[in-house]
């Protein structure tokens, strides 16, 4: 990816229409109970946006916590013009976060990343950088190249992932190697036409904005990223397998009927912008 000469990460030249000259980021964080990992995420996110001469916003949307996660991002934001943090009504799930952060996203390119960052910050210049190349979606992946996985999986874990797979690839269709990778961007016009479109809240959301683009003739990439397995995961296998299951179910329900590409399909249930 090139390099976008900033000084320094959230600032930028305007023309006199007001407009920045530059690229805009946003990197949205859905975050629960995320005190221990938190503070060090947005020092590292910081700290390469910065490198990179970013021009951008970090929106961290808080899901329901009951730690201290929103205050740290509170001093963060403090210190950070570019932090920012958004209030969920209550923990209503990653994919709910996700959706809330992107529409209230103002950046060009949008990408969302787990709170651990399990794929370092880095790897975003590797999704931005096939959006450049002409892609409308890039999703990080874990399996394209496997060997850059630093710290894999327990193997119950990788198996449960496999099969996981395999069903996606069964009942919805999905080529993809990995369709979970934590770490996705979107050019602003994907995430408009993608995230209105959501319905579902919790783990399975990321197959169903995968669904969904390809029910709208958008471009995917899947690109290799770095990625190391955090044992403080919150996803149980076997209840979220099952809960997963059932909402594959329902998106294929909805692409079969032809909801995805009516224009107003599930704005009713997303966040307001």
């Amino acid at each position: 990816m090139r390099a976008i000469s900033l000084a320094s990460w959230g600032g930028g030249p305007e023309t006199k229409s007001g407009k920045s000259t530059y690229l805009k980021y946003s990197i949205i964080i859905p975050a629960y109970n995320e005190g221990e990992r938190i503070a060090g995420s947005l020092g590292k996110i910081l700290a390469y946006a910065g490198s990179r001469g970013w021009q951008g916003e970090i929106l961290v949307v808080n899901d329901g916590s009951s730690d201290d996660t929103p205050a740290l991002v509170e001093e963060f934001a403090k210190k950070h013009a570019e932090v920012k943090l958004l209030q969920n009504p209550g923990n209503r799930g990653k994919g709910y976060s996700v959706r809330n952060g992107m529409l209230q996203a103002t950046g060009e390119m949008l990408l969302f990343t787990d709170a651990d960052l399990s794929s370092p910050i880095a790897e975003a210049s590797k999704l931005f950088g096939a959006i450049e190349q002409g892609a409308d979606v890039a999703i990080g992946s874990r399996w394209l190249a496997s060997q850059m996985q630093t710290q894999r999986q327990s193997l119950i874990r990788q198996v449960y992932g496999r099969v996981f797979n395999l069903v996606l690839r069964v009942i919805l269709g999905l080529s993809f190697k990995d369709t979970q990778c934590g770490l996705k961007a979107f050019t602003r016009k994907a995430a408009n036409a993608i995230f209105p479109r959501q319905t579902i809240e919790r783990w399975g959301f990321d197959a169903e904005l995968l669904v969904i683009a390809k029910e709208l003739g958008l471009k995917v990439a899947e690109v290799p990223v770095e990625w190391a397995h955090d044992s403080r995961s919150k996803i149980n296998p076997t209840l979220d397998g099952i809960r997963m299951f059932m909402e594959t179910l329902a998106i294929r329900w909805n692409a079969l009927t032809g909801k995805y590409k009516n224009p107003s399909f599930g704005a009713d249930s997303a966040p307001p912008a």
